[in-house]
């Protein structure tokens, strides 16, 4: 064999891995945008890559994720979205009100798959549930409607309550007026004196809980929203700290040492939302599928909150809780 038949035999087979290279299809890429942080979503992440898997997609193998946290500063949010919508991802999810605004406001075009606990109608997000019409679609979960049924089972664990203090985030506007017009009738059925107190920062969850020392409530509501989620470390040492019974809306808080919540299962939501971000990787249209109404709530107790607090929870919603945390 010539010199020049070998350096052309072996030009050849360079070549060949970069043939093969070049007809392996693109692995989508889906953004995440989240207004917490990696930590306080680490739950519904593992959600979002099981509802992925379920369909076929497995990150690092067959799909790869831009994720964007704006740990609670909501001013980051149009940023992130907009740079996702720079990289070209083929799908952006989006699980509360404040990033789904900014992926809508970023693009008409990339599909958004959304978790609100709103109705995405009245939101303006979709056209109906059954057909959303445009570039969105996702997962209506309830949260702020639970707040009745979060009041009437604080009242069972604590059933000497009569004042119940009820902290609002005032900067969640939707969330906020939902718990209020659930939790005003409730607190009325019930015969409890309801003291309201907001807050939106960290120094003013302190202040508040100033206010809680000096007045002494029976027991304490936290309403629902992202901002209080990425807060619960704080909330719960202070319900702690004061010796307050107190109820939340995601299970994380009582993972922190919060005595109870309930609401609806956000891993099982955020399952969902990955399920519908791999069925329009594999080319369904937004506009095509329906809202999906999350309908799986869970109840968690915090045991040794409860002991510590010198609580009896009541065999029967002990019997009911789907967790109880020793």
């Amino acid at each position: 064999m010539t010199r020049r038949e070998l350096i052309t035999l072996l030009g050849g087979a360079a070549a060949w891995p970069l043939t093969a290279r070049a007809q392996q299809p693109a692995v989508p890429v889906v953004g995440y945008l989240d207004a917490t942080s990696v930590d306080a979503s680490a739950n519904q992440r593992r959600g979002f890559h099981q509802g992925l898997k379920d369909i076929g997609y497995v990150e690092g193998e067959n799909v790869a994720i831009e994720y964007r946290f704006a740990d609670n500063q909501l001013d980051q949010l149009p940023a992130l979205a907009a740079d996702l919508v720079r990289r070209r991802v083929a799908v952006i999810i989006a699980g509360s009100p404040p990033p789904v605004f900014a992926a809508k406001a970023a693009t008409t075009t990339i599909p958004i798959v959304f978790g609100v606990a709103d109705d995405p109608v009245r939101l303006g997000l979709v056209a109906s549930l059954a057909r959303p019409g445009g570039n969105l679609t996702g997962i209506n979960f309830f949260t702020a409607e639970l707040a009745g049924k979060r009041l009437e089972l604080l009242r069972e664990l604590v059933p000497g309550a009569v004042r119940v203090a009820v902290l609002l985030n005032p900067a969640n506007a939707v969330i906020t007026e939902s718990n209020w017009r659930d939790l005003e009738p409730a607190a009325r059925a019930m015969g409890l004196q309801i003291q309201t107190l907001n807050a939106d920062t960290s120094p003013e969850i302190d202040a508040a809980f100033a206010t809680l020392g000096r007045e002494r409530p029976d027991a304490l509501f936290v309403s629902s929203g992202p901002f209080f989620g990425s807060r619960r470390v704080q909330l719960t040492q202070w319900a702690g700290r004061l010796a307050l019974p107190a109820t939340y809306g995601a299970r994380a808080f009582a993972e922190a040492g919060g005595l109870m919540t309930y609401g609806t299962n956000r891993a099982d939501s955020y399952r969902q939302m990955g399920a519908y971000a791999g069925r329009i990787l594999k080319g369904e249209k937004p506009a095509d599928l329906p809202v999906v109404q999350s309908s799986k709530f869970e109840l968690v107790i915090n045991a040794q909150a409860a002991r510590i607090l010198g609580l009896t929870v009541p065999p029967g919603l002990l019997a009911r809780a789907d967790e109880v945390i020793e």
